[in-house]
């Protein structure tokens, strides 16, 4: 792999949230739709999900939406976009690995997390060398990027593995950080 030319985003499905998050995604949808890198996403038209489709999808980008039957009502779907409808949340995780080349990490709840370790996982396991970047303008990541280094130090990770992945304030240096480090990997 060479070039990156879909990002999965992971973010938050909630509406409920600082004002700051929903423009730090649409931020991002629009760098993606610049840089004519597709985002690949949960399909919600709700909280940053929705807020970073519109804003790709307005921006003239590509992006692709997968969403499992049982949260159509939840995540109300974003029309406007290419979707795939899939049975269940390991087929919505697994394709949207299979459709992504790397990964960036808006604040979001439990779920976002949860695939961020995922992903960190598999990596972690040898599964894959995608790259990943968490973005936030406030740090809202940094106690999880504490807790690596915590883990590191306690010999549970090598050092090196930090190199698949960056921490980001603003959405052109996360993906720069992505583009960077797409042909170094090796895990």
């Amino acid at each position: 792999m060479t070039k990156i030319r879909s990002i999965c985003v992971y973010c938050g499905a909630s509406d409920t949230v600082d004002p700051q998050y929903i423009r730090l995604a649409e931020q991002l949808g629009r760098e993606l739709a610049k840089r004519d890198i597709r985002l690949v996403y949960g399909g919600g038209g709700v909280g940053l999900m929705g807020a970073c489709a519109r804003a790709a999808h307005e921006s003239a980008g590509e992006v692709l939406g997968i969403m499992p039957k049982f949260l159509l009502q939840k995540e109300r779907i974003y029309k406007d976009v290419e979707h795939r409808i899939v049975d269940d949340m390991h087929t919505r995780k697994q394709m949207m690995f299979d459709e992504a080349d790397a990964f960036i990490v808006l604040p979001g709840g439990i779920g976002t997390l949860e695939e961020a370790v995922e992903i960190l996982s598999w990596a972690r396991l040898g599964l894959h060398a995608k790259p990943m970047a968490f973005l936030d303008e406030d740090g809202f990541w940094t106690p999880f990027f504490d807790l690596l280094e915590k883990i590191i130090q306690g010999g549970f990770i090598p050092e090196d593995f930090r190199q698949a992945m960056v921490h980001s304030r603003e959405p052109g240096e996360a993906v720069d950080a992505l583009l960077d480090r797409v042909v170094v990997l090796d895990l």
